[in-house]
């Protein structure tokens, strides 16, 4: 029988995964556990083992995709192991009703696909890549409706396009509306740049088909839209509730967008599940209406030129698709890779914690000359026994000196109780620069080990890092973070806040620089610090307070002894 694979919840609060790489090709035979593919979730690199003992059917992503938690992804051909209810293979492993058994002339062999392929239509699922899936709704086809081409029926990109340009679309099969096609049409071909010959017809017939769309079949108020294609992402779905991811809820509230209203036919336990894609898709197809509307209402009290029609509206629709998406022109020899992944998932992070913390940064400037002597007389031994012995680790056990008597930098705001949550533990945070980008592995406990400890799981956890082996639990509970440019080279920066925490400490390089000493001139070891704070809970004052107390132990190592 066949036996569909999804992608499995690979880690707490992960909604979707980028497939990196398959270890395994259509044909191959795989033992149960066997790793079939690598995926990227938030900030880790996960194997993906097999489930069953058997031979891998088909691939149903690619290299680049990213999958939401439970699309299939894999099929195999597993022997010796009874259906579930019948020979409908996946459809019947996934409880999709099918009469693909019954149907008269259909070989054992190709039930599974005939299984998958019955159910098209309404609801039903159709073998396609994720990439194919979002080409469909970007282009406003509805994919259950497309004649696949691939291995098994499978729906690739070049048959989407196919559909798109020649109008064969799931909503022109299931009885699609005169006023879903003629919205359609007139997007699709102001989408392409179409301006050749009939530019009066595509603004009359957008004006015409935006007008029907929002005030429903014969100018009543509230009329049914159509149900599939551009149209279908024009209504608003209204559900009384819908299954999203924390960070997809806040890309809806970022956009304006109320995600009960974001059309779905994905389902997780019996509710509509709503992902990030289809959350800025609905957003830009609402936006884009709204902008073909007023572009087509300002044209038609101008219509004396029919020529002038069309290409107002295609200059309208693109400029507010451009404001939109944040769309970004490419000159010849600009190279392009995609924001997704890791990089994205930074970047969403960056992004959450600079528009909701207001940030401060205090900036000092260390003497680290006896620092450096200290290090210098520890290194030798540290090396005698296998530990690289950086600043680092004496950075960390200063810090967690200096949280002990101005705590208020150990902390997190809870906004929806409105209380400031002092952390007992104190677990620091090390940020490290890796290929995928930046990752900030924890430390515990910080207060309870001792220099060379620190540095050998610094050292640890960093490597891990970089080779992306790194657990995500191991990038949690931090309370406190460090980020070491100064390893780069560097001076002074303005780091970002590791949200949820409220303070980020900064190490610039050091350098042996100029200073007054007793009315002299002499060279000493300068170790500038960059603090930033959430200045809701972190006055500039506390944040000054707490770096003059860190200086006097970075200044005085000796100081750490005590602790």
């Amino acid at each position: 029988m066949v036996r569909e694979f999804k992608l499995p919840d690979v880690g707490e609060g992960v909604a979707e995964g980028e497939l990196l790489e398959w270890h395994v090709e259509p044909g191959d035979t795989v033992s149960e556990d066997q790793v079939v593919a690598d995926v990227e979730t938030d900030k880790a690199v996960v194997d993906v083992p097999s489930p069953v003992n058997g031979t891998v059917r088909e691939l149903l992503a690619e290299p680049g995709d990213v999958v939401p938690v439970g699309e299939v992804i894999i099929t195999f051909d597993v022997e010796g192991e009874a259906p579930e209810e019948s020979e409908g293979g996946a459809a019947a492993e996934t409880g999709t009703e099918t009469d693909a058994a019954g149907e008269a002339g259909a070989a054992p062999d190709d039930a599974g696909e005939t299984a998958e392929s019955s159910v098209n239509g309404k609801g039903g699922r159709v073998f396609a890549a994720p990439s194919a899936r979002r080409l469909a709704r970007e282009l406003g086809v509805d994919i259950t409706g497309v004649d696949g081409s691939g291995p098994g029926g499978r729906v690739t990109e070049s048959d989407v396009r196919a559909a798109a340009e020649g109008g064969d679309s799931a909503g022109s099969e299931a009885g699609e509306s005169d006023d879903g096609k003629q919205l359609k049409s007139a997007v699709s071909r102001i989408d392409d740049g179409d301006s050749g010959g009939n530019k009066s017809s595509v603004g009359d017939g957008l004006q015409s088909a935006v007008s029907r769309v929002d005030d429903g079949e014969g100018g009543e108020p509230g009329g049914a839209a159509p149900e599939s294609g551009a149209a279908a992402s024009v209504e608003a779905a209204g559900r009384e509730r819908t299954l999203a991811a924390p960070a997809t809820r806040q890309v809806a509230e970022d956009l304006g967008v109320d995600i009960d209203d974001v059309p779905t036919d994905e389902v997780r336990d019996g509710q509509a599940f709503v992902d990030e894609a289809a959350v800025r898709e609905y957003a830009e197809v609402q936006q884009r209406a709204q902008a073909a509307d007023a572009e087509a209402l300002a044209d038609a009290a101008d219509a004396g030129e029919a020529g002038a029609t069309a290409e107002s509206a295609e200059a309208g629709a693109s400029g507010a698709d451009d404001a939109a998406t944040g769309a970004v022109e490419a000159a010849k020899g600009d190279r392009r890779e995609p924001y997704s992944g890791m990089r994205r998932t930074i970047g969403q992070a960056m992004e959450r914690s600079k528009f909701t913390a207001p940030h401060v940064t205090h900036h000092e400037k260390v003497d680290a000359t006896a620092l450096v002597e200290t290090r210098e007389k520890l290194k030798e031994r540290a090396d005698e026994r296998g530990v690289k012995l950086t600043y680092v680790p004496f950075v960390m056990k200063a810090v967690v000196a200096a949280l002990d008597e101005h705590p208020v930098l150990n902390t997190q705001l809870d906004e929806d109780n409105e209380e400031i949550v002092f952390k007992s533990d104190r677990n620091v945070g090390v940020a490290a620069a890796t290929e995928a980008g930046l990752m900030v592995p924890v430390v515990e406990s910080v207060d309870e080990k001792g220099l060379l400890q620190l540095a050998s799981e610094v050292n640890e956890l960093v490597s891990k890092a970089r080779e992306r082996s790194i657990a995500r639990e191991e990038m949690q509970g931090g309370t406190f973070t460090i980020t070491n440019f100064g390893a780069i080279g560097g001076e002074y920066a303005t780091p970002i806040i590791n949200y949820p925490e409220t303070a980020i400490l900064g190490l610039g390089a050091i350098e042996e620089r100029p200073v007054a000493e007793d009315g002299e001139v002499v060279a000493r070891d300068v170790l500038p610090l960059s603090l930033s704070v959430d200045h809701r809970v972190v006055d500039g004052a506390d944040a000054a307070r707490f770096v003059e107390t860190l200086k006097e132990y970075l200044e005085d190592p000796t100081l750490l002894l005590l602790e």
